[in-house]
């Protein structure tokens, strides 16, 4: 085994009851443009019933790419396969190829020649979306180094990715078997945030994402527990991690605007009151926890406000401003007194029986208001006051090269 020559990447499949898309899968890995000689496969047959582990012997012992199949019991989620994979690969990159799913042809070759070009740990090409849909933000230009901070790549989180095994062993980093969803989202932040840079490949679809025709996908899956215990996590290592200050507070807006808030959206106001009260009860530890001024500052009202009701425990407050969002209701814009500050009167401001404060209703980030833009009245004042700037530059600009042409 050790006088093999290390392949550039291992692909990791994990598969369970993953016929007929398994087929195309496999294809795809076939089809990859940086050749068989540079790739291997290990795929981890969780457990199938399908056929998928029969499909998966097939096809290693005809296929060119080297072919690695594991047949183990249902291990009850994607994290105990792709661990496995993990303990097994070869390749100086690894990268996690959903059985649903299938490469673009170029993807491998590119992702790895990104790879090697800007020495980053973590390469993301495009991910589109077939019958169903995939994330879209980051995806604006191709970026040889980026990081969570001036990028968009903190919205994607999914384990899809080209990853240096050098880096995953050494910080042994595993995918939390513990996790029954979020597993990979907890995984891909903490390489983010520990490897050297992220690579963005945005010109080329690398990865299509695809939705099962019999609806077996396991982000449509799985309880509202299961969800508080990935945000626990997620919050945990954000604050392991990342000392306090603005750029912690910046990571947390994620978990909780991709997260908590969507436990108290408008699936709230369809839960059974018990479920409301369970909700309340998860929430409260993370609330006292994690969430303080300077999270809530980067978020915009209608959504800020529903956090604030739940860190008050006042779910009657909670269910005012859904009930009140859900009217498609334009709340009046309120300046203060100085003029230095804009408040969203959304229902409840300046109720103090309610518990919020009038800072939970105030213009802190550019926001929405009957689908106009606004933003802080300082804020909108220093941009007005560069433009304006920019404006007289240019104006002194054209009268220098207007003196030059008639001196000339």
């Amino acid at each position: 085994m050790n006088e093999k020559p290390i392949p550039d990447v291992t692909v990791i499949i994990g598969a369970y009851e993953a016929m007929p898309y398994l087929i195309r899968c496999l294809e795809s890995v076939e089809a990859q443009t940086i050749g068989a000689d540079r790739i291997e496969i290990v795929a981890v047959d969780d457990g199938s019933t399908d056929g998928t582990g029969e499909y998966l012997e097939e096809f290693a012992a005809r296929s060119a790419v080297p072919t690695r199949v594991i047949r183990q019991a249902n291990s009850g989620g994607p994290s105990g396969p792709r661990n496995v994979g993990l303990g097994l690969a070869r390749g100086r990159y690894v990268f996690f190829l959903d059985a649903d799913d299938y490469f673009g042809d170029e993807a491998l070759e590119r992702m790895v020649a990104m790879a090697d070009r800007a020495h980053t740990d973590v390469v993301l090409g495009k991910v589109v979306g077939v019958n169903r849909g995939a994330p879209m933000s980051m995806w604006t230009a191709t970026k040889e180094r980026v990081n969570v901070y001036n990028s968009k790549v903190i919205y994607t989180l999914s384990a899809q990715k080209l990853f240096r095994r050098d880096l995953l062993e050494r910080i042994g980093l595993r995918f939390d078997e513990g996790l029954k969803t979020g597993e990979d989202a907890l995984f891909t932040m903490e390489a983010y945030l520990r490897g050297a840079g992220v690579s963005v490949i945005s010109n080329y679809a690398c990865y299509h994402l695809v939705g099962r025709d019999d609806g077996k996908h396991v982000t449509k899956s799985g309880t509202y527990e299961w969800r508080f215990d990935s945000m626990r996590a997620m919050m945990a290592l954000i604050h392991r991690l990342e000392p306090a200050g603005p750029k912690r507070d910046f990571l947390m807006v994620r978990p909780f605007t991709v997260g908590m808030l969507q436990q108290f959206g408008p699936v709230f106001l369809r839960d059974a009151e018990e479920v409301r009260r369970h909700k309340m009860e998860l929430a409260a530890p993370l609330m006292d926890v994690y969430w303080n001024d300077g999270v809530a500052r980067l978020i915009k009202v209608a959504e800020r406000l529903r956090l604030a009701a739940v860190a008050r425990g006042r779910s009657d407050v909670l269910v005012d401003v859904l009930t009140y969002l859900r009217k498609k209701s334009v709340p009046d814009v309120v300046s203060s007194r100085k003029g230095d500050q804009l408040f969203l009167a959304y229902p409840h401001f300046r109720d103090r029986s309610s518990g919020l404060s009038d800072s939970d209703f105030e213009v802190t980030v550019p926001d929405w208001h009957d689908g106009k833009r606004i933003e802080q009245p300082a804020a909108a004042a220093r941009r007005a006051s560069l433009s304006r700037r920019a404006a007289r530059r240019i104006r002194r600009d054209v009268r220098r090269w207007r003196a030059r042409l008639i001196t000339g």
